[in-house]
């Protein structure tokens, strides 16, 4: 896989942010998420390559564009499977609060798992505790091992966690083990991006969120050397919060929601056990060629957000490869009297 296109894809990422920063605290996700998908939809054009989206965005009426099974790209190239979220975090972007970003995963053909359910349960960290993790062990357990992995006390760990009904045991394991916390809104794929960040602030992400997410979480931190894993949750165990319908988003069409309960489709064959299965970072994003673009929307832990300046903008991206482990912080100035050329 060509390594320029990694620098292609942050190209994408800033189009999808600068489109969706006009939406800072005015109050409607809807358009703000059209907005940044338009423009992703838009700068992808253009990428030389034959890409297919197994990530995506979900058709609608008004808006069918980067949805899981297209393809994308100018058509020449390498065949690559992609996994991106146009706009995370809509809902905080729309009330002016931070971890809005748009986000691009790459892989060769068949690189990321294909899901059977929206919810996955998870843990991730960065580097330094890579290899001290396992869903089957206790929350305690767990952040003991990452501590001492880390040459820190679990006092010192900040764990991020989603706000959600269903994680108040968590949240009470983790306060019993000494942890501080983080309480999440939404914004579980920022803060599992952060864990590979040294500086962000957050050592660890816990709880049950999106599956989509957290295989686009999975890739960045195969990039930067941490390490996750994941254990798909059946829909019929989960019963779905206020806030839960964001994550559903980029979910493929085997899945509906009826109410307050996810539906999917019959399955031909028995799935079972994969739901019983906790799946290694490396069995949900495959192979060693993992490229990795994230642009800010609104401000995160390990990027600023986009800054609007007379004529222009200000974008702050990153971006990553498995291959290589390099890790690049892009400052990008933007001027409006000039077209970008995305052909």
């Amino acid at each position: 896989m060509d390594r320029n296109l990694a620098l292609e894809m942050v190209r994408v990422t800033e189009a999808a942010a600068l489109a969706a920063a006009r939406f800072l605290g005015k109050g409607n996700p809807v358009d703000a998420d059209h907005a940044a998908v338009s423009a992703m939809a838009t700068a992808i054009k253009g990428v030389a390559m034959k890409g297919r989206i197994v990530i995506g965005e979900s058709p609608d009426k008004e808006q069918a564009l980067l949805y899981p099974g297209c393809f994308v790209g100018s058509g020449d190239g390498t065949r690559v499977d992609i996994a991106l979220d146009a706009l995370d975090c809509r809902k905080s972007l729309i009330n002016g609060r931070p971890n809005a970003i748009s986000a691009l995963a790459m892989g060769l053909e068949n690189t990321f798992l294909e899901y059977p359910s929206p919810f996955m349960k998870m843990i991730g960290v960065g580097a330094e505790a890579a290899g001290n993790i396992n869903l089957k062990n206790s929350v305690f357990d767990n952040l003991v091992k990452i501590a001492g992995a880390k040459r820190e006390y679990v006092e010192d760990l900040t764990v991020a966690v989603l706000n959600r009904e269903r994680h108040t045991s968590l949240i009470e394991e983790v306060r019993g083990a000494g942890a501080r916390i983080v309480i999440l809104d939404e914004g579980d794929l920022s803060a599992a991006i952060s864990t590979g960040i040294p500086k962000a602030g957050i050592d660890v992400i816990m709880g049950t969120g999106s599956s989509a997410q957290g295989i686009i979480a999975a890739a960045a931190l195969r990039c930067l050397g941490g390490d996750f894993q994941g254990k798909f949750i059946h829909p019929k165990e989960i019963e779905l919060e206020e806030d839960d319908s964001f994550s559903l988003k980029s979910c493929s069409e085997r899945f509906s929601v009826e109410g307050k309960n996810i539906r999917m489709e019959d399955q031909d064959e028995d799935i079972s056990g994969q739901f019983e299965k906790v799946y290694s970072a490396e069995e949900i994003v495959s192979g060693d060629n993992v490229m990795f673009a994230t642009t800010g929307v609104s401000q995160t832990p390990f990027l600023k957000g986009t800054i609007f300046k007379p004529g222009g903008a200000l974008t702050h991206s990153m971006v990553l490869r498995s291959k290589s482990g390099t890790i690049r912080f892009l400052r990008t100035q933007h001027f409006f009297d000039k077209t970008p050329d995305y052909s």
